[in-house]
């Protein structure tokens, strides 16, 4: 019986892979490091910045403060900003809107469970008029690096802050279904023993049967009925 759908934000929301990317690589140019377009995909995508970031500069035998590592997150999340606040409107995908109505017509808890930073969060939520669409909102402000995605703890900590909302609720890992985009956010989920949607809006669907409990190539395919009547075992396509 599903209580509860856990929302991944980068790749399920928000379309901003590209941004992503050229702002990571900016804060590379700055600290005089060459940055790799490969590495991005393979250490950043799906993982919170600090996680991302902590690689990148290791693996160029930078070691990081926290006082440094403040000051590059500060950096970064005043420039999605200001990519967000000049843009005419939010780049959300399509259906979402939708998406989220069926999940709450269906009364089950809402929770956006994403690496990204609470600074490009929150203000993304507010132009798209989603800021009150989630019960529980955990954001990579909230784990270390080490939690990061594919770690389980972003995902563990939303099922307890929901229990803590919704007393009684007696929600567990089995009761909920996360959607997800990336291999990172569909192996944090697996790993706290939640069933996952894969939606092939940053990777092939082919790509995302071989680790996903079930696969759509878009948001409106969710089928919430189809996935009830079906115990999550193995890997499906809706």
């Amino acid at each position: 019986m599903i209580k509860a759908a856990l929302v991944s934000f980068n790749g399920v929301i928000v379309h901003d892979d590209a941004i992503q990317q050229q702002l990571i690589e900016q804060l590379l140019i700055e600290e005089n490091l060459r940055p790799d377009p490969n590495e991005y995909r393979q250490d950043c995508l799906g993982r919170s910045d600090r996680s991302c970031l902590t690689c990148l500069l290791q693996r160029r035998g930078r070691f990081v403060t926290p006082a440094d590592m403040k000051r590059l997150l500060t950096k970064k999340a005043a420039a999605y900003q200001s990519w967000l606040s000049a843009l005419e409107k939010p780049p959300i995908y399509p259906d979402v809107k939708d998406l989220l109505f069926r999940i709450q017509s269906r009364q089950y808890k809402l929770a956006l469970v994403t690496s990204a930073q609470a600074g490009e969060v929150e203000p993304l939520l507010l132009q798209a008029g989603l800021s009150d669409a989630f019960a529980v909102t955990v954001t990579g402000d909230d784990v270390e690096a080490a939690g990061s995605k594919p770690a389980p703890d972003s995902y563990q900590i939303a099922i307890e802050r929901l229990n803590q909302r919704h007393p009684g609720l007696a929600l567990t890992p089995a009761n909920c279904v996360a959607i997800e985009a990336t291999f990172v956010g569909i192996d944090a989920a697996k790993a706290a023993g939640i069933p996952v949607i894969g939606v092939a809006h940053s990777y092939p669907n082919h790509m995302l049967q071989r680790c996903a409990t079930w696969v759509v190539d878009y948001l409106i395919e969710i089928d919430f009925d189809w996935i009830t009547q079906r115990a999550p075992v193995g890997i499906s396509q809706i």
